[in-house]
């Protein structure tokens, strides 16, 4: 008789549940880190990341000012090339002044000319005044010879031809001292309520010569503000046309910072909210701080040189991006000069909500001005008082 079969145990029959005790384990802690990261996260979007607004499409933006010429000529010197740092009225560019001279020279004695002639018609006056004094005389005498004359007709001293005669010699007399007044009266309408230098003659002379003087002064291109020199494309010798560009300068002292935003980014923007940047130039190890100052009137794909045409069959939506200006502190560039469109990594504090929004950015004063240009009137002006001192005989009348 044969011995019953004994049961033994099978090792892939009771393996499994420690397998899955492992798993629900390794689940458990998994969700639990899950759920930690996510309230972390949820944690941090609340209190610190939905108060900034970030993007990386931004760059260095300046002022390029075009040095142009007020007057055409030839280029005789360059006196500053690219990279170079030039002050404000440091002469760039001459241009030939001896066309520019011979006209200066020219309206000068202009100038002379007419002060000299004006003081003749002022002298004039006086010459006049005797001419009617001594018409009126010859009048007066005229007049008494012939009552001479009617006294003696009676008599017969006299012949009656002789007393017509004189009848018309005080007509004659008198005519001519009709014409005397009216050339005095003439003459004092082109002197009256005037002096030699305010007449209009001299005036329109003296600014003929006011004209010239600034046209040889424009030969002559200075900076008109300070920074660094860029697009030179002047040589010597060429002959250059007034408004023609000749080189550029770029204030680097004075730059800012266009922020291309998604249209989405923009709703709580304000003016003045405090602003980080980075440059890639120095990395994250510089530091920026500016402010947010304006918001550009369009997208950039409004003013591009050839815009989207959005009412075209074949429309796509893109989120549009608009740029928005940020002022950087002078004292930072100046410790670290950027140049103009250098990549910005920009971060903005939109929880500051006490600014006026972006569309309300309002200038009262200029935001650009020059004073280089300023005193080319005042040296002409003396240029001018010069000359009519010197041609005029008394220069009180002045």
């Amino acid at each position: 008789m044969n011995a019953p079969a004994q049961n033994t145990p099978n090792p892939s029959a009771v393996s499994p549940a420690p397998d899955r005790s492992k798993r629900r384990g390794f689940l458990l802690v998994f969700s639990a880190l899950l759920l930690v990261v996510l309230a972390a996260y949820g944690a941090w979007w609340m209190l610190v990341a939905r108060n900034f607004e970030h993007t990386e499409d931004a760059y260095a933006a300046g002022n390029v000012v075009q040095v142009t010429p007020q007057v055409s000529g030839t280029v005789l010197a360059i006196h500053a090339d690219d990279t170079e740092l030039v002050k404000a009225g440091q002469p760039l560019v001459q241009l030939d002044q001896a066309d520019a001279k011979v006209a200066l020279e020219q309206a000068e004695a202009q100038l002379a000319q007419t002060v000299r002639e004006v003081r003749v018609l002022f002298a004039n006056n006086g010459s006049l005044q005797a001419n009617i004094a001594l018409r009126s005389a010859e009048v007066e005498r005229s007049k008494a010879d012939l009552a001479r004359r009617q006294q003696l007709v009676s008599s017969n001293a006299v012949s009656a031809e002789e007393v017509a005669h004189a009848r018309s010699a005080v007509q004659s007399a008198e005519s001519a001292l009709l014409a005397a007044r009216e050339q005095l009266a003439s003459n004092q309408a082109l002197t009256a309520n005037t002096s030699v230098a305010q007449h209009p003659n001299v005036q329109r002379a003296a600014a003929k010569v006011r004209e010239t003087w600034l046209a040889n002064q424009r030969t002559t291109l200075p900076a008109p503000l300070t920074g660094y020199v860029a697009k030179r494309a002047v040589q010597v010798g060429q002959r250059v046309a007034a408004g023609a560009p000749l080189l550029s300068i770029v204030a680097l002292n004075s730059l800012w910072v266009d922020a291309n935003f998604k249209e989405v980014q923009l709703t709580h923007m304000r003016i003045g909210q405090d602003v980080s940047l980075h440059a890639d130039l120095y990395g994250s190890e510089v530091e920026y701080h500016g402010k947010v100052s304006g918001l550009s009137a369009g997208t950039g794909s409004a003013f591009a040189l050839l815009p989207a045409q959005n009412a075209s069959g074949n429309w796509i939506k893109v989120v549009q991006r608009v740029p928005v200006r940020i002022t950087l502190d002078p004292k930072q560039l100046e410790a670290h000069p950027l140049r103009l469109g250098l990549s910005m990594q920009v971060k903005v504090n939109i929880s500051q909500q006490q600014g006026a929004p972006l569309t309300a950015a309002v200038r009262s004063t200029p935001a650009y001005q020059t004073t280089v240009f300023e005193q080319g009137g005042k040296e002409a002006d003396a240029r001018i008082a010069r000359i009519i001192a010197a041609n005029l005989a008394n220069p009180k009348a002045q």
